[in-house]
């Protein structure tokens, strides 16, 4: 029985959640305050402070959290390999489930290429259903239940996923099958990356023209310049400081994605080419790690 089936019977099913960063940790808290959850780590102390805070069952390996649905909330695929192989692996924890265990599902909820997401996929449908679930909203969505999850995969995935991941989702949207998830996910990336190109363009301008940078971010935010990007991030621009959320490295992996998809779907992508060399320079000046927002800093020079 596939998990689909199985939510379309109402039988509870067994979820775990992998990955604890920025990202996983909002959503781990908005999903055990709404049932039971697994969670693991690289990091021990995450885990074990979640458990202190909101009560979740911590795996000691990926294969103690082999559940019925499996999220990740990983970077790359090569990450998900990394907690599907080994003796402490998903694959292996999957294995040794009882034979009427029900057929698992593995949630992809990075920023990944489509072409390998499809790959995986094949590789794994013997045993294991692959979802494409790539999320957008950011840190704050995800800590107020507002992400946009898109889903590559059938109806009966894409129901599973919206009753699975209602604590932290506002929106689930079936995009297409397998792989269209990802693709969907790397144009929020082109509107992502192009708009902090041009907020950070308008707030360089400003600033060397003398005009305080929280007064045109409230200009902007009343007018049709207004966008999630400046709500959630203005501070960034307003106060020249660029602790990370997404960093402009990860930003860098998901243009170039986006470019692999362009070329694949036989595409043009002109503004996002000129975001990627900017974000790549911003990287290559040892900006990698900040913000993507950072940004900005090679702009303004």
């Amino acid at each position: 029985m596939s998990q689909a089936d199985r939510q379309s019977d109402r039988q509870p099913v067994a979820l775990s959640l992998l990955g604890l960063g920025a990202m996983g940790l909002p959503m781990a808290r908005r999903l055990a305050a709404a049932g039971a959850l697994t969670v693991w780590s690289r990091s021990a102390a995450k885990p074990e402070a979640l458990r202190a805070e909101v009560g979740v069952q911590v795996a000691p390996t990926p294969a103690a959290a082999a559940g019925d649905v499996v999220v990740t909330v990983l970077p790359d695929l090569a990450e998900v390999r990394e907690v599907l192989e080994g003796a402490d692996g998903l694959l292996a924890g999957w294995a040794a489930r009882p034979p009427e265990a029900a057929r698992p599902t593995l949630v992809v909820c990075g920023t990944v290429s489509p072409v390998a997401l499809r790959a995986l996929a094949d590789e794994l449908a013997p045993a294991v259903d692959v979802v494409d679930a790539p999320l957008s909203g950011g840190v704050l969505g995800a800590a107020e239940g507002r992400l946009s999850v898109m889903v590559g995969g059938s109806e009966a995935q894409a129901a599973l996923l919206a009753e699975v991941l209602a604590p932290c989702a506002s929106r689930v949207t079936r995009m297409g099958p397998t792989g269209a998830g990802a693709t969907a996910k790397l144009c929020n990336q082109l509107v992502v990356a192009e708009t902090i190109t041009a907020l950070s363009e308008a707030f360089a301008l400003a600033r060397a023209s003398g005009i305080d940078p929280e007064a045109l971010a409230d200009a902007l935010g009343a007018g049709l310049a207004a966008s999630e990007v400046l709500r959630q991030k203005r501070h960034h621009w307003i106060d020249e400081s660029f602790e990370p959320g997404g960093t402009i490295d990860y930003q860098v992996k998901d243009l170039r994605y986006a470019r692999e998809a362009a070329a694949a779907a036989g595409a043009r992508l002109p503004a996002g080419e000129a975001a990627l060399a900017l974000f790549e320079a911003a990287s290559a000046a040892g900006d990698g790690g900040l913000d993507h927002t950072g940004v900005y800093r090679t702009i303004a020079g």
